[in-house]
């Protein structure tokens, strides 16, 4: 029977699932798969991109668990592509490779003052306070007024984090270092910024649900931005989850505000035109957020109205989408920000098939869709993998032991997924004294150090 020996980059639920799709097709050759993970850890944006006060969304952990615990997959944590093992390396000891590699950088908002300090991407602020190791433990929260630029649900749990009372966070796996800086914040207010309508909103209703939750914080919506137009009364009535989030938003406009001490705003129909500053500071901080009016343009879009304001604020949190980064000797899209595919084939400058390579989730087809299209998404591209066996590359070492000598001839200090094992054990014991699901080690030599049992 012929033997694949296949490579996947990335381990978060793209990198998985396609593990666990490949494994489970019909087929007529064995499968062996090594994961490749530049973190210790496994999981990717599950653990280092939700919220920690959505339990919910982090059930899905379980289900990659099952995937990884299976015994029929190999993971190497901490090995970074392009650095530790290259693509050479893999010709040399795989039939193929997958990367899963996702999108974690902060898409661009091209406005005047973007720059300034105190202006800051949403994807890092959530790879702060969710402890990913490669950011600062270190966050500088001094505004008490801050404007979140975008409508999507990066930007309502940026929002919830900001605005929401450390306290209530104390029963998640919050990291120690971010539950004291969250303590020790001044804001007062939090205002939400899109360009178009309640009704074209892209966050989902149980998100928006969850602000007006949060305690001793005040929602507020204004009654200016709930005329709607025609092309919007027929997405409420038409699509249920429109017609929830109208429904949550109608009952925030009859609440009764004033009595918190903290506020959440939501502004709609705003598009953001510049961020201005302090020239006092020298280099300049931000000191103000402006934005035009929009209205509805009977196309589905809006345009702007010619009307001009401008809010008074200490920080800003761009939260536009995600952004893929590229990776060494892989071809990219600049613009997109993803490995240029057909169907997950990666293809090379001149549009042509790159055989052996392949890409599935946010690298491949950008930071769009939840967990089911990233499943739909790894199904096409297995399915392709598994049809190119002609195209296959034909390993030198194919045998599984050479890739351990490989790494441990470059003094790489890996991490297994027996070595998640512990260092998963160790956060939920750190948590267990003080009725914590679990507390995460964050620098990453700790996390190394645990899993290789060196502590």
């Amino acid at each position: 029977m012929t033997k694949l020996r296949l490579a996947i980059v990335g381990a978060g639920p793209a990198g998985i699932y396609a593990a666990d799709i490949l494994l489970k097709a019909e087929r007529h050759f064995d499968v062996s798969i090594d994961l490749f993970e530049q973190l210790p850890a496994p999981y990717g944006l599950v653990r280092y991109g939700v919220a920690p006060d959505h339990p919910r969304i982090k059930g899905i952990i379980n289900a990659l668990r099952d995937v990884l615990d299976s015994g029929q997959i190999r993971l190497f944590g901490n090995v970074l592509f392009g650095r530790d093992i290259t693509l050479a390396d893999l010709k040399k000891h795989y039939n193929a490779v997958i990367f899963s590699t996702g999108a974690i950088r902060d898409a661009a908002l091209n406005i005047p003052g973007i720059e300034l300090d105190g202006s800051y991407g949403a994807a890092d602020f959530v790879s702060w306070y969710d402890g990913h190791p490669d950011f600062p433990r270190e966050w500088p929260l001094e505004a008490k007024s801050v404007a979140v630029v975008g409508n999507g649900n990066v930007a309502l749990d940026v929002a919830r984090i900001l605005a929401k009372h450390a306290d209530d966070l104390l029963p998640t796996e919050i990291p120690d270092n971010v539950y004291t800086v969250l303590k020790g914040s001044p804001v007062t207010d939090v205002h939400v910024f899109g360009r178009r309508g309640p009704a074209q909103v892209k966050f989902s209703p149980l998100e928006l649900r969850e602000l007006g939750e949060l305690r001793d914080v005040d929602m507020i919506v204004y009654d200016e931005d709930f005329d709607y137009d025609e092309a919007s009364k027929a997405a409420i009535a038409a699509n249920k989850q429109v017609f929830v989030i109208d429904k949550v938003l109608q009952q925030w406009r009859q609440r009764e505000v004033g009595s918190a001490s903290r506020r959440l705003h939501l502004h709609f129909y705003a598009n953001p035109v510049e961020v201005t500053g302090d020239p006092s500071t020298g280099s300049g901080t931000v000191s103000g957020f402006r934005y035009e009016r929009t209205v509805p343009d009977a196309e589905g879009g809006v345009k702007g109205t010619g009307e001009f304001r401008e809010l008074p604020i200490q920080a800003i949190y761009r939260a536009v989408g995600y952004f893929g980064s590229p990776l060494d000797e892989i071809p990219f899209d600049e613009r997109r920000g993803v490995i240029p595919n057909r169907e997950g084939q990666v293809l090379d400058d001149a549009g042509q098939q790159l055989h052996g390579v392949y890409a599935t989730g946010w690298i491949k087809r950008g930071p769009i869709g939840l967990i089911g299209h990233t499943k739909s998404d790894a199904m096409e591209t297995i399915k392709n993998l598994m049809n190119d066996e002609a195209s296959w590359w034909t390993p030198a070492e194919p045998d599984e032991q050479s890739v351990l000598d490989l790494l441990e001839s470059r003094g790489i200090k890996y991490t297994t997924l027996d070595g998640w094992h512990r260092l998963d054990r160790h956060e939920f014991l750190l948590g267990e004294p003080v009725g914590r699901n679990r507390i995460k080690v964050v620098p990453r030599d700790e996390m190394v150090q645990i899993s290789r049992g060196e502590v």
